[in-house]
């Protein structure tokens, strides 16, 4: 048992010391360097989420894992706004996402063509993106005419900057986060009935573990 407990103290001080250099670990980044704190079971940021991306980011970025009519099954939305209102390339709705632009046409405009978005945020975390979208600046050295604070040299142009002026910073930031957690979704549109299903699996073991304990001391009793 002693082992045990070395063994549940250990984890927590790994876990505690994990968030405290994941918070000083972004903190140096940048002041502006704000966590996305998205959540993937809000079905009205995934709805404004989708919205967001296939007026602004579509045209150039592909979801080549993710299907029109799941996704609108999976956020809440019906055949018919996915078809009015979401599906601009003439693409069925048993589709994958695709983009409009063709790929030579990409790899003239921006030296290389824009990648596709399925896996994104678990390649680069959903922070990442985050802070990435809202951290365009004027560079008049660049051929786009903008740089990123996070990713300097990016070939990628601020599709996002009317809105950047026309909103305040926390609409334009909700604005983003709405396409962070779009993305997150469809990263894993699994995810939120993985996460649902894994607070019984914890609830379950910890109850066994509870009573595997529970017997343990009863065994041990009965042999002393």
């Amino acid at each position: 048992m002693k082992i045990f407990n070395k063994v549940i103290l250990l984890s927590f001080f790994l876990s505690l010391f994990s968030v405290v250099y994941s918070a000083s670990s972004v903190e140096k980044k940048s002041n502006d360097y704000l966590p996305a704190l998205n959540d993937i079971t809000d079905s009205k940021s995934l709805q404004r989420g989708a919205r967001n991306f296939f007026n602004y980011c579509a045209g150039c970025h592909s979801l080549k894992y993710v299907r029109y009519n799941q996704m609108a099954k999976d956020i809440g939305i019906s055949e018919e706004q996915l078809n009015s209102y979401l599906i601009f390339t003439g693409a069925a709705p048993q589709d994958v996402i695709s983009m409009n632009m063709l790929e030579e046409d990409g790899n003239r405009w921006f030296g290389k063509a824009p990648p596709d978005l399925s896996m994104i945020t678990r390649v680069n975390s959903n922070t990442y993106v985050y802070n990435f979208l809202r951290s365009f600046y004027p560079d008049k050295d660049s051929p786009t005419g903008v740089n990123n604070k996070v990713k300097d040299g990016t070939s990628m142009p601020n599709i996002l900057w009317v809105l950047q002026d026309e909103m305040d910073k926390k609409e334009f930031d909700s604005f983003v986060l709405d396409i962070v957690n779009f993305l997150d979704y469809a990263g894993e549109p699994i995810k939120a009935k993985r996460k649902s299903l894994g607070i019984w699996v914890i609830s379950f073991l910890f109850i066994f573990l509870i009573l595997s304990f529970a017997l343990y001391k009863d065994i041990w009793k009965e042999v002393k």
